[in-house]
């Protein structure tokens, strides 16, 4: 390590520039790890963050292009004279080409995060033809993306970015798994779209007619169903962690991250975000939509009915987790907090800001104040869970469990109370 360091910072942005063209020519150079050097260098105010990025992605674009025009020379008669030594023959060629030429693309993006295969995957697009203008649309910008986290996070953890860099790279390559496999949905749909929409109307017709018959409201149901899916999915992966005890590494990580961006100048605004999840914003928030409600809405028994059962239910709800999860909380000044599992705070800011502002808009054709009041809900949401982290009363797990928690809750109810506002229409009728 001392070794690399001192080469970086004798020899600066050209040695970055060389070591990572070269890797990316397939030498057997560790460029993950050079990265994780360059940031910390940066971290010690050794090098410049924008010229070592610049100078990384400079090296790596070369590295690539150079790459990708030496498969093109060589061609096909290159790997049919020396394939065999490897076990490519002309057939497996032919079928990796035919592969390559639909899917090729969608890995180039997550193949930087793999060892091994990023460094060849230049050479075998130019060899199957790969058009160059596609290559470069996917390559380059898997490339810039790459160098740019690894020094960035480098930058930002500084010594404790070498203990972190297994499991930063593990979840980049379930990110990238994850995009690739929804890029070939969707290519997929495109293709087949016709068939897939004949096949879904014929077992769906009956469902469908039905659904048709809520009008605009299917929109609306078709939303929070998928929101409600979203984070139902997001809970089950919670709960599995909870018990197999998967959650330190995240929390040490998270907690590090919110530590250095947010220092002690920020302690004032730290304890005003803390009240925005008491009765001083509570309060009024529910003040006005009871009155916004008994104004503007014409369901006004319904809607303050769900109103009252969504913020009462989500706060038994919380207390019944909590309970069931027990679990210990941290040490904060000498004190062992319990029972922080989800997040009470940012459960139940979710819960009134989130559905306070679904009520709030659905009765509200302005369609401008939509994005406002979205953004208002984020940003409170968010301010109150970093201030749990920032004091250290709450992990960043247990924060994130009361966003997942919170969001289930809110959805699955806006279904219900669409539902029921359409049966008490049609029974009106």
């Amino acid at each position: 390590m001392d070794f690399l360091t001192n080469l970086i910072s004798q020899y600066g942005y050209g040695l970055i520039f060389l070591f990572l063209f070269l890797e990316m020519l397939a030498l057997p150079l560790p460029g993950e790890m050079m990265m994780s050097y360059i940031g910390l260098s940066i971290y010690e105010h050794k090098l410049n963050w924008l010229l070592s990025i610049v100078s990384a992605n400079t090296g790596i674009l070369a590295g690539v292009t150079l790459s990708y025009w030496i498969g093109y020379r060589l061609g096909r008669p290159f790997i049919e004279k020396y394939g065999h030594r490897v076990h490519l023959s002309e057939e497996r060629v032919n079928k990796l080409t035919r592969w390559f030429e639909k899917y090729g693309e969608k890995i180039l993006f997550v193949a930087y995060f793999i060892p091994g295969i990023r460094h060849v995957t230049g050479y075998f697009c130019g060899v199957t033809r790969m058009t160059f203008r596609r290559y470069a649309l996917f390559a380059y910008t898997g490339a810039i993306f790459w160098a740019s986290l690894f020094i960035s996070l480098g930058k930002v953890l500084g010594p404790k970015w070498e203990q972190y860099h297994s499991t930063v790279n593990r979840y980049m390559i379930i990110f990238g798994i994850a995009s690739a496999f929804l890029t070939g949905v969707i290519y997929m749909y495109r293709k087949y779209k016709r068939q897939v929409i004949e096949k879904l109307m014929q077992l769906l017709t009956k469902g469908v007619r039905r659904f048709n018959s809520f009008g605009k409201v299917r929109f609306l149901l078709l939303a929070s169903f998928a929101v409600f899916v979203t984070f139902f999915s997001l809970m089950i992966g919670l709960i599995q962690d909870f018990f197999a005890q998967e959650f330190g590494q995240f929390d040490e990580i998270v907690s590090y991250l919110v530590a250095v961006t947010f220092g002690s100048e920020w302690n004032g605004w730290m304890k005003a975000f803390t009240k925005l999840s008491t009765l001083y914003l509570y309060g009024p928030i529910l003040g006005l939509s009871a009155l916004w409600i008994v104004l503007h809405s014409k369901e006004r028994r319904l809607d303050l009915t769900f109103l009252v059962w969504v913020i009462a239910g989500g706060e038994l709800i919380d207390e019944i987790l909590r309970m069931v999860f027990h679990r210990p909380g941290p040490v904060t000044a000498g004190v062992q907090l319990f029972n922080t599992f989800p997040s009470e705070e940012t459960l139940s800011t979710l819960t009134v800001c989130g559905f306070s502002a679904y009520l709030l808009l659905r009765s509200y054709s302005v369609r401008s104040i939509r994005l406002p009041v979205l953004s208002g809900v984020i940003l409170v949401c968010f301010a109150v869970g970093i201030s749990r982290i920032y004091f250290q009363v709450q992990y960043p797990s247990d924060v994130l469990a009361g966003y997942v928690f919170g969001g289930v809750w809110i959805s699955l109810n806006v279904m219900l109370l669409e539902i029921l506002r359409k049966f008490r229409t049609v029974i009106h009728k």
